[in-house]
């Protein structure tokens, strides 16, 4: 899995709510990585559905693969259109900002992330 750190995620966070003037409660959170790599989750938790958004690149290995889980609920959600039309705001932004970490991975290379370390070849 692409490894970005949750001091990099946080700084792009707080990048995407300063352009985007939107996202105030995205939240970045410790995850679990692989041998205590200081990895983030995006938490995103909705106000208009008892939901919470997670947004995080695909296991594939796929750098420019992110992905979006919203959480499961046990009740079923009872909303009027103006509820509606504010939970499909909050999806949207949801949204943009997936796309907008998708773009800040190209090319970005975490310095003490796997692989920030390669082996050195000598050309013949």
């Amino acid at each position: 899995m692409p490894f970005h750190s949750k001091q990099t995620l946080e700084h792009w966070v707080a990048e995407f709510v300063a352009a985007r003037g939107a996202g105030e409660e995205v939240k970045v959170v410790v995850q679990d990585g692989h041998d205590g790599q200081d990895t983030g989750l995006v938490v995103m938790p909705l106000e208009h559905a008892p939901n919470t958004v997670w947004i995080e690149p695909r296991e594939s290995g796929d750098e420019l693969a992110w992905h979006i889980l919203i959480e499961p609920s046990s009740e079923a959600l009872d909303v009027t259109s103006f509820e509606l039309n504010a939970l499909t705001h909050e999806l949207q932004i949801a949204a943009e900002l997936c796309a907008f970490l998708q773009e800040k991975s190209l090319g970005h290379f975490e310095p003490d992330g796997p692989g920030a370390h390669p082996e050195t070849t000598t050309a013949e």
